[in-house]
């Protein structure tokens, strides 16, 4: 089946330790706020084999103020681009719950929770959303490869600095730097860790 091209999710990140100065600057350049900041929690499901993890796929439910089912897949004839390209299928669903059962009795399990508060704006037409995790401060921007390399330039940004992995690699690299004996991206596992995802980046 030919990839169906709006479904392809085109995204960088950064790693921005000050997300306060940073929002001041996003504002400054004319963003306008699309969503307040708030509470993310997220359930990634997989089978007892981690056969999705294996295939580069995610099955994701996300609570927030609606719960949204996500698929994200790496698509046939990838596109070459400096970005990450995923391939992403996302709806909403009235029951967190029950969806879950759901899973657990298709053979899917929840393997892995990660939290986040996220504030999102968008510039132009480019969504920038800031991602408070509790390993580091992140913003992450959405939209074509085009209009993404304009916002990073306009916004000061150095383009070598991005981040194409998602949350869970950085969050797996960090375990294995400090032999963390837990897999959950949670405060809690963080509160009392003097951890950053710094420790792991290149610069």
């Amino acid at each position: 089946m030919a990839n169906n091209q709006n479904n392809l999710e085109v995204e960088v990140k950064f790693f921005i330790p000050e997300l306060a100065a940073f929002r001041e600057r996003l504002l400054a350049a004319g963003a306008e706020l699309a969503k307040p900041r708030i509470y993310e929690r997220n359930v990634r499901f997989d089978t007892e084999d981690e056969r999705l993890y294996k295939e580069l796929s995610l099955l994701r439910l996300r609570q927030d103020t609606a719960v949204t089912l996500t698929y994200k897949g790496t698509p046939e004839n990838l596109p070459h681009s400096e970005a990450k390209v995923r391939e992403e299928l996302e709806l909403q669903v009235s029951d967190f719950d029950t969806l879950a059962e759901i899973f657990t009795r298709l053979g899917f399990a929840p393997r892995q929770v990660y939290e986040k508060y996220r504030e999102t704006f968008t510039w132009q037409d480019v969504e920038i959303v800031l991602d408070e995790l509790p390993y580091g401060n992140f913003i992450e921007l959405e939209g074509d490869e085009a209009g993404i390399k304009t916002a990073v330039s306009h916004l000061n940004l150095n383009w070598q600095e991005r981040i194409l992995g998602n949350y869970l690699g950085l969050m797996a690299q960090l375990k294995a730097h400090h032999n963390l004996p837990f897999n959950d991206l949670t405060f809690a596992n963080f509160a009392d860790r003097d951890i950053s995802i710094a420790d792991i980046l290149p610069y």
